[in-house]
């Protein structure tokens, strides 16, 4: 016999000693030799639906403890509503633990998505997001930037009692505000940290003795700042006053 048939043959008895070792592993690891019993879930549940994650994991345990694929867990876990992260484990014999992190939203990240407290940028769950969160429109490369700016800009207008609801960052690199009321603040570019805080103090002072909105502030200026104020509220009428006369005896 030449050295392809001793090959051959070699080959041919592998396969037959092979088929029935493989016949018994799968009988020695099947499902209903080693089931899935239990399943630890670990999370803040502040926002994510344990229900929906126990609905999520359990179509993948079938398979039992030996056959389970834990990447598949973990694909169906961080597509459910306010999972950031998700970290699956195989605890033998009978168990799988999976530990969840939650997006902590801060801030609308324009139309559709949110900004989580990580820098974090994912879509708007279905059943939509916590009321009073501010609006962030800029590059999703800037995330970080946008998150710097409006924590300054918020403090610096807090103490002032006004409330930071928008900020905008152009594509040219320029900076805006929307307060609470609706006023527009322009910083422009290059700094707008320094005019912020310079602007701040200065607008608080302002609407102590203004009885006018203010509309819109251009910070854009070397030494100075221009406002414009919207009209003044129509003072309340006095209420009319009323005279009982009473007839007089003789």
């Amino acid at each position: 016999m030449n050295s392809l048939g001793r090959v051959i043959v070699l080959a041919l008895a592998l396969m037959l000693v092979a088929l029935p070792l493989v016949a018994v592993l799968n009988g020695w690891f099947a499902s209903e030799r080693w089931p899935l019993r239990q399943l630890r879930l670990t999370a803040d549940y502040q926002r994510v639906d344990a229900d929906a994650v126990r609905e999520a994991v359990t179509p993948h345990l079938a398979g039992g403890f030996f056959a389970v694929s834990l990447e598949d867990i973990h694909a169906a876990v961080v597509a459910i509503d306010w999972v950031a992260e998700a970290e699956v484990r195989k605890q033998f014999p009978d168990r799988i633990e999976i530990s969840i992190r939650e997006h902590v939203p801060v801030a609308h990240w324009g139309d559709g998505r949110l900004l989580s407290a990580a820098g974090q940028i994912f879509p708007l769950p279905a059943a939509g997001a916590p009321e009073g969160l501010p609006v962030f429109e800029a590059d999703d490369r800037r995330s970080q930037d946008v998150v710097r700016v409006h924590d300054m800009a918020e403090q610096a207008f807090t103490t002032q009692g006004l409330q930071v609801e928008l900020v905008k960052l152009s594509a040219r690199g320029s900076w805006s505000f929307r307060l609470g009321g609706g006023a527009i603040v322009m910083a422009g570019r290059g700094d707008p940290e320094r005019r912020v805080t310079r602007f701040a103090p200065l607008l608080g002072e302002l609407l102590q003795h203004e009885l006018r909105p203010l509309v819109r502030a251009d910070l854009r200026y070397a030494n100075g700042f221009a406002l414009r104020w919207g009209e003044a509220p129509a003072p309340e009428a006095a209420p009319s006053a009323s005279i009982d006369f009473k007839e007089q005896g003789a």
